[in-house]
């Protein structure tokens, strides 16, 4: 006999709704709704400052459950060890910062060249995507070489110093996580939801779909970080 899952309620976070049910992120995404950085608070805190009915998140979401009570997904990542997940982020997230922002950073440049005299929120586009590509580079340097080592050397030992260390740096990248969500943000409003001018040509709407899919990853890195990895040392 089929078990039916349990409904979303209004006391839930936005994170947790997310961690049982991975399909949520894609909707909040469309709801404009943070649930990376700012997850770790009621859904009805995220809808009212979204400006949309909490009951009616709650009916897409419990219907969506309904549809698909047996989504795969990162959920996974709740039961893995810390090992494991960090070689996920450095394989996975970290991997494609290194490859994709520096080909991004080339159309970025090319098409605010072009067209930034027509259309000139590009040259700001162009100025945070710098910005951004230099902290999430610097970001994920900083992960592998100090924090990550640190939380795999208070796994193994469970030295009270470590944690204390570690829990300064956790702080220090969900504020670095903030600031880059802020970027993120900024560049979704001035591309207008990443949708390109009737007038753009193919550079130009690929750097707007380049850019909507770093939004996106970016996402989910510090989903994985902030609501999974994280918390198993500062809760």
């Amino acid at each position: 006999m089929d078990i039916n899952p349990i409904e979303f309620q209004m006391t839930d976070k936005v994170r947790d709704i997310v961690l049982r049910f991975p399909k949520a992120a894609d909707y909040f995404r469309q709801r404009k709704i943070d649930f990376c950085c700012g997850g770790n608070r009621p859904i009805t805190e995220s809808a009212e400052e979204s400006g949309v009915p909490v009951e009616l998140l709650l009916e897409d979401l419990n219907r969506m459950l309904a549809e698909h009570p047996h989504t795969g997904g990162e959920e996974g990542w709740l039961q893995a060890s810390s090992a494991d997940l960090v070689e996920h982020i450095v394989g996975k997230h970290h991997r494609y910062l290194r490859e994709e922002l520096p080909e991004i950073q080339k159309y970025v440049t090319k098409v605010s060249r072009v067209h930034g005299e027509i259309d000139p929120h590009l040259l700001e586009v162009a100025r945070l995507f710098g910005e951004l590509r230099r902290e999430l580079l610097a970001h994920s340097d900083k992960e592998e070489a100090e924090v990550f080592p640190k939380m795999l050397n208070w796994d193994a030992g469970r030295e009270p110093e470590v944690l204390e260390k570690l829990q300064g740096a956790i702080a220090d990248l969900e504020s670095e996580h903030d600031g880059a969500g802020n970027i993120l943000k900024q560049l979704r409003e001035l591309t207008g939801d990443f949708q390109p001018p009737a007038h753009a040509c193919t550079t130009y709407r690929l750097t707007y779909a380049r850019l909507e899919e770093l939004e996106g990853m970016t996402f989910t890195h510090v989903h994985l970080e902030n609501n999974v990895l994280f918390p198993r040392y500062t809760e």
